[in-house]
């Protein structure tokens, strides 16, 4: 029996050895980082990816809510939405061609009367923001508009029409800055946390009520799903979630007072226009002087917020922003003035609450008096002999507020300045309105303060004045300045307003408010809008009643400062008449008074830039705004007195 014959075979080299394992181990790691994948997009991501598939065939589109109306305290509308059509591009489907989606929007810019490059380059930035969300090229479109593409809709692909709502302002020019603006929703808002949830490409408040009372105004935006397909193609609708209307927000102010008050503005910038030119501004309030209802509020010029219901190009809005009386400045809030002789009964008020004087201290008022080295001068150096407080408000003796003035400087109190920041000047009222200055009142830290400034500031720059201050102490003569409003004291129409408030209400400084309540659209109340208490300060009322009587003199007694202007006005009017002086400017005229029936007191302050002596075109404005409120007829009157 034979031995099988065993095949013999060449032994495998290690090198080959080497190379097999290397190759077995690489594809057995491929196959592992293979099957981790999947298994990590199916099990371990598998929701999410459905849930991103899900959103490619079903998509959400925003159905914008109108905002709210404003209306005044007796329910007339200020501010109201109107619908519109806007005209938009469909990323997912406008041509992917390039000279096709030039062709649409060549189409489109004929019937549009935009220019193909418009439409372009708004198409391509809002496009980068967004890449899904419609852009929008064209608001308030038009009806004749909407049905032309409805009719050729072949020749439009990726453009459609939607339903939106605008802002719009039916008084126009009528408390202007007050109601404020609306606006796109920019990148800085988005990130603050007023703004928490509202989408890129919103609607929000920008200045004004409509900043202030946004969340109330905006509304809740509706939600409308359409499925689309693989090429994000409208397939159809799914469901909608229809938007809820913003509530409607009713205002303090009152529409007929407010309108009045501008026309007086006019009127009294108007008397003060001797040069041709006329003043470059001026401002109005009015309150009631019992809780602070703003009843009216106006800066002049003026400007139609319905310029900015839709998109602004920058270059009309500098054209707007960039005039010389700067129309959208509120000057009521903003406008930081010296007060002139307006500030003497808060003087007057520290003077007499610290001792320095009482209400029949008799002082000399010559027509100029040396203090230091400086002389001190009446208007027109007019000399009124030896008079108490009330005759000196009555007569707004210069000297006699100067002595005032000078007592006061040493007493380490300040009560000069004391008694103004108590009153509400110095810092902001806190009315519901953006925007509001602080103002100053000057005192002898502010100064070393602003020397220190300077002081700094010269030796950063290394040069001999930075133009902060002129580097002296504070000084005698500041203090005597303060005491008639002159000098760095700067307050504004609104913070002068309440603090002659806090005079003839009996010491309640109120905190000035516009909203009064928001009510849902079927006019149900949702929230009454209840400012803080009125702050209280506590002072003689024997002091008070002394000061009320200068200010009724003032106004009703031959020789007052502004008994021409309210001769024959059947309401007791108290009154102050303000010139405040501007280093080469022409002087600014102020007036602040209060009136009352009994059952509607108001207060009134009244500036007008480069308008004169107080009496001149402040107090003229003034009567006419009183003259609205009682109901009496209306007559310009202006004064000519000389005294400040």
């Amino acid at each position: 029996m034979m031995d099988p014959v065993t095949e013999r075979r060449m032994p495998v080299s290690p090198q080959i050895a080497v190379r097999v394992a290397f190759l077995g181990g690489l594809a057995l790691v491929l196959f592992g980082i293979i099957f981790f994948r999947l298994w990590y997009l199916q099990v371990l991501s598998g929701a999410q990816y459905l849930q991103q598939a899900n959103t490619n065939r079903i998509r959400d589109e925003v159905i914008p809510a109108p905002r709210g109306d404003v209306v005044d305290r007796n329910g007339r509308p200020l501010i109201s939405s109107r619908p519109a059509t806007a005209v938009q591009l469909q990323p997912q489907e406008l041509p992917g061609d390039p000279t096709a989606r030039t062709r649409v929007y060549r189409r489109l810019g004929r019937v549009l009367r935009m220019s193909p490059a418009r439409i372009a380059h708004a198409y391509d930035r809002k496009h980068l923001q967004l890449p899904y969300a419609p852009v929008t090229v064209k608001l308030d479109a038009g009806q004749a508009v909407l049905d032309y593409i409805k009719e050729h809709q072949d020749d439009f692909p990726g453009v459609q029409t939607n339903q939106i709502y605008l802002r719009e302002y039916p008084q126009h020019q009528v408390g202007a800055q007050l109601v404020g603006t609306v606006g796109e929703i920019n990148p800085a808002e988005l990130r603050q946390p007023r703004f928490k949830g509202i989408q890129q490409g919103s609607i929000v408040g920008q200045s004004g009520i409509e900043w202030t009372y946004d969340r109330y105004l905006r509304g809740r935006d509706g939600d409308q799903r359409v499925q689309v397909n693989s090429l994000g193609h409208l397939q159809g609708q799914v469901g909608t979630v229809a938007p809820a209307e913003g509530n409607s927000l009713r205002l303090s102010l009152d529409l007929g007072l407010q309108r009045a008050g501008q026309d007086a503005l006019a009127q009294g910038m108007g008397l003060a226009s001797g040069n041709g030119h006329g003043p470059p501004g001026g401002a109005f309030v009015a309150l009631d002087p019992r809780n602070g209802d703003v009843l009216a509020l106006g800066s002049a010029p003026t400007f139609d917020p319905n310029v900015f219901a839709k998109p602004v190009p920058r270059k009309v809005f500098r054209q707007l922003n960039d005039q010389p009386n700067k129309p959208l400045y509120d000057r009521a809030i903003a406008g930081l003035y010296p007060t002139g002789s307006t500030f003497k009964p808060i003087t007057a008020m520290a003077a007499l609450q610290s001792g320095l004087i009482t209400p029949d201290t008799p002082i000399a008022s010559p027509g100029c008096i040396t203090i230091g080295a400086q002389q001190f001068c009446s208007a027109g150096k007019a000399d009124y002999g030896t008079v108490s407080l009330r005759e000196a408000i009555k007569v707004s003796s210069d000297v006699f507020f100067y002595r005032l003035g000078e007592y006061a400087n040493p007493v380490a109190s300040h009560p000069i300045q004391t008694w103004a920041r108590r009153l509400g000047l110095g810092h902001g009222t806190g009315i519901d309105l953006p925007g509001e200055f602080g103002g100053l009142i000057p005192d002898p830290a502010w100064r070393a303060r602003v020397d220190e400034k300077e002081r700094q500031c010269e030796r950063r720059r290394h040069v001999s004045t930075c133009g902060i201050s002129d580097k002296r102490p504070w000084s005698v003569g500041d203090n005597v300045n303060l005491a008639v409003g002159q000098g760095d004291v700067e307050a504004t129409p609104l913070q002068m307003a309440v603090a002659y408030s806090g005079i003839v209400n009996g010491g309640r400084v109120v905190r000035p408010h516009l909203g009064l309540e928001v009510d849902d659209q079927a006019g149900r109340l949702v929230q009454r809008i209840d400012p803080p208490p009125a702050r209280r300060v506590h002072y003689s009322q024997a002091n008070r009643q002394a000061i009320m009587d200068g200010l009724h003199m003032a106004t009703s007694e031959s020789g007052g400062t502004s008994a021409d202007v309210f001769s024959g006005f059947p309401i007791p009017v108290y009154g102050k008449t303000g010139t405040a002086q501007h280093t080469n400017q022409d002087d600014q005229s102020w007036y602040v008074c209060y009136a009352t029936d009994g059952a509607r007191p108001i207060l009134v302050a009244v500036t007008i830039e480069q308008g004169g002596f107080g009496a001149e075109a402040a107090a003229p404005a003034a009567r006419l705004i009183l003259s609205q409120w009682f109901h009496v007829q209306k007559q310009l009157v202006s004064g000519h007195s000389q005294t400040r």
